[in-house]
């Protein structure tokens, strides 16, 4: 990394020799949190430049679910749900006990409801409400069954110039139907009747599928755009509509500074040559965080000796750039949190080309009928609580030196009607899974699990015991199912609990799962106005950061769904509108009265 410099100067041949252009503000990084600066700053009349490291735009964000924790949001209110924001407050200092920062909680529960009511009113980023998502906590004081979340309205990239299609970035393989991405709420569920031979669920993905096969061979990619690629497609159509200016392939070397040491833009490397971008109110860090960072992965991930031994679904451009770039100006970098990483269990699929791919095991582990053990056969966590949680459960379970990582075991009936990590319920076939090797199968549990590696007496025992428990609905060892978050995500049809339901009938299946993340939490600390704050706690002139790049404002926890997009987003417009130099608000952080927009 190059170390920082003053404005080009004609008396420095190299300086000489780039090209120099100039911009309000630069954002660098083109996920959730950058886009959302670049659009509040343009919107507020600055002329902004995103460069992007990768080919394409959208970072991890692309690859997640794409819904964003907006407690006290205006779809909130507008169902008549008005939380007073001291029940957030509660919720997140029982959750978040000493690592609760209560300015940054402050600023980001302030700025929520503007946020949302900013991007919905006045851009191309349109939301859907998520009315039955529940705080992952249900057991603690102020915890939400709804109304806490949104995600981005399904979005057609024909909505997309050609020019902005070709930086989009594709929905995650692995996650996706054959590269048709699937909505988490009724359009999952739908899917999930057709495997039960439901009309309607039929008919409902012979439609979708049917429109993605018109699509490869019309534009040769998926066009049906939700989750993350609807959230990236709709900030960049906004950015593109106010006039952002998107620069893909160009990563940046290293941070200018002036004479006073503000931060005054950066040298890109674009596919052009050597570039000196000068930006006159000040530059944004959102690079991703560090998830393909193996030297700092090691240093600060727990029982990953090499820093090889965890798989991220972030984009392999996520690699630190932002904190590097960040601490070459003095910046400090926060470390001494709960977590490094947003946790998230996954399976590894390896290709016929070689490939490995890392699914998230994000839906299957709350249904009934499958369980989670370690090679003792144990279970060691409430399989239904978050995907944070399972991982850490995991990690605390392994003893020094043995090899993270355990099965989640299912009956027939399960593989059948729900998704086994990538395997796909009826009709998809399993025998590409088996033949590959990332499902095993036996037709007792003993047989699983020899074919796993698994001790099987503590299988044995362990199946039994829970399959008593669950034909009764509890669970005494971990509680399962007994919370609104854990029943949500169940089967509503399985009685007396969603969530528990006996392995049974065999054969019998499982996956090999392993720790991941969807990034990290560690990051630059900065203030409640997003500036970052260098090591003696001050803030740089001149430098913002958002997204992962940004140390997490829950401390290194996971109180609800949606904690990394929420507070990227926030964030992200709480930094535009600083740059913009905008301190009030331009509404209440409803919608206006006339506006249908609070309709789900």
């Amino acid at each position: 990394m190059n170390t920082p410099e003053g404005p080009a100067s004609a008396h420095n041949p190299l300086q000489a020799s780039r090209r120099v252009t100039d911009c309000d503000v630069l954002v660098v990084g083109s996920g959730a949190g950058g886009l959302s600066a670049a659009v509040t700053a343009a919107y507020h009349g600055l002329k902004v430049i995103v460069v992007e490291k990768a080919a394409v735009c959208g970072g991890a964000t692309s690859w997640s679910g794409g819904w964003a924790w907006t407690p006290g949001s205006p779809f909130a209110k507008a169902a008549g749900v008005n939380e007073d924001r001291e029940t957030f407050r509660t919720y997140l200092r029982h959750v978040l006990g000493t690592d609760y920062q209560a300015e940054k909680v402050d600023a980001f529960l302030e700025a929520v409801p503007h946020m949302v009511a900013f991007f919905h009113n006045n851009t191309s980023l349109q939301f859907v409400p998520g009315t039955r998502i529940n705080d992952i906590y249900g057991d603690q004081p102020g915890a939400g069954t709804g109304n806490r979340s949104v995600g981005p309205k399904p979005f057609n990239a024909r909505n997309l110039t050609p020019e902005l299609r070709a930086k989009s970035r594709h929905q995650l393989y692995e996650t996706s139907f054959l590269g048709m991405g699937i909505m988490a709420g009724p359009d999952l569920a739908k899917f999930l009747s057709a495997s039960r031979g439901n009309p309607k669920g039929l008919l409902h993905a012979g439609w979708r599928f049917g429109l993605h096969l018109l699509d490869l061979l019309t534009h040769k990619r998926n066009m049906q755009l939700v989750n993350g690629t609807a959230l990236t497609g709709r900030l960049m159509k906004s950015a593109d509509d106010l006039g952002v200016e998107i620069r893909v392939s160009t990563p940046v070397t290293s941070l200018l500074t002036d004479t006073g040491g503000r931060v005054s833009g950066a040298v890109v490397s674009s596919p052009e040559g050597e570039v000196a971008i000068h930006a006159a109110r000040g530059v944004v860090l959102a690079t991703g965080g560090f998830p393909h960072d193996i030297r700092r992965r090691q240093e600060l991930f727990p029982k990953t000796p090499t820093g090889r031994e965890h798989w991220t679904l972030a984009p392999e451009e996520a690699s630190g750039d932002g904190i590097t770039l960040g601490q070459s100006v003095g910046a400090r970098f926060k470390t001494g949190i709960k977590s490094p990483a947003a946790w998230c269990p996954v399976s590894l699929i390896t290709y016929r080309n070689g490939c490995t791919g890392v699914f998230p095991h994000i839906m299957d582990r709350a249904k009934p009928g499958s369980i989670g053990v370690r090679k003792n056969g144990k279970r060691f966590v409430n399989e239904a609580n978050g995907y944070y949680d399972y991982v850490e459960g995991l990690l605390a379970a392994t003893p020094e030196g043995e090899t993270v990582e355990s099965w989640q075991i299912a009956d027939s009936r399960f593989v059948r009607r729900f998704p086994l990590g990538m395997a796909k319920p009826l009709p998809v076939p399993l025998f590409p899974y088996l033949r590959s090797g990332y499902l095993k199968k036996g037709n007792t549990i003993e047989e699983l699990a020899l074919a796993c590696g698994i001790d099987p007496a503590g299988l044995l025992e362990t199946v039994a015991r829970f399959n008593d428990n669950a034909r009764r609905g509890v669970d005494p060892d971990f509680g399962r199912g007994g919370t609104p978050f854990n029943r949500y995500g169940g089967d509503p049809a399985q009685r007396p609990n969603p969530s528990l339901g006996p392995l049974e009938k065999g054969p019998f299946y499982a996956v090999r799962v392993v720790p991941g993340s969807f990034g990290t939490f560690a990051g630059l600390d900065a203030d409640v106005r997003g500036r970052v704050l260098s090591d003696a706690g001050v803030p740089i002139p001149g430098l913002y950061v958002a997204g992962n790049d940004h140390s997490s404002v829950m401390g290194g926890h996971y109180p609800a769904g949606g904690i990394n997009l929420g507070p990227a987003l926030t964030f992200g417009y709480i930094a535009g509108r600083d740059l913009a130099a905008v301190r009030a608000y331009e509404n209440d952080g409803t919608f206006p009265e006339h506006s249908d927009a609070g309709v789900g």
